[in-house]
This record gives C-alpha cells, structure tokens and sequence, in this order.
C-alpha cells in the first residue's frame, strides 16, 4: 500500500494518480521551457476504489486497474487535490484510456 493510500480512499470506482513529469527535452536535445509544456496525460496509479455497484446494488463490478499501474487518461475530467504538499489527481476509472505495459 502506498503512503498516499493510507490518507485517502477513492470511492466507488475512483482511482488516485499522480502525474509522471513530461521529458525537459526533446529527441533532438532541445530543451523544454515549463510555460511550453503540456501537462502529461500519463499517471502513477497510488490508490483504488473498490469499484462501482452492478445495476442491480448487489455487487460490485471489480476494478480494471490497480496501485502501481501506468495509465494513460482524458485530458479533461480529474480533479485535482493536493496532499502534503504533493499533486495528485482523482479519476473515475472510466476517464482512464489505457494501461501502459513495462
């Protein structure tokens, strides 16, 4: 269980994540200044919710994803919260598009 864990649990089918920095520089060696940048749409998964209800209330539909994932999410849709001084985003599972494989 990470630290973060531990502090907060997501909700139904809510997943905690934290942003993976983009590259200073490009391929070429150019380096990035931080007003050019774009936000990284890819994310440490921290924590899991224990997944939304079935249509009948009785059972919840398991999570797709777990603590230690890399996805890959909307550009729109987290909310942002801070927690001892660290930025970390709150999805539904359904904002997530992918899982990267190592």
């Amino acid at each position: 269980m990470s630290d973060i864990a531990a502090k907060i649990r997501p909700l139904n089918d809510r997943v905690v994540v934290k942003r993976i920095e983009a590259e200073e520089k490009t391929k070429s060696g150019i380096i990035i200044p931080d007003s050019a940048k774009e936000k990284p749409q890819q994310a440490k998964v921290m924590a899991v919710g224990p997944g939304k209800w079935n249509e009948d209330g009785d059972e919840r539909i398991k999570m797709d994803v777990k603590v230690g994932d890399t996805v890959m999410f909307k550009k729109w849709g987290a909310d942002e919260v801070k927690i001892d001084g660290e930025e970390y985003l709150i999805l539904s599972e359904s904002d997530l598009i992918a899982v990267m494989n190592s």
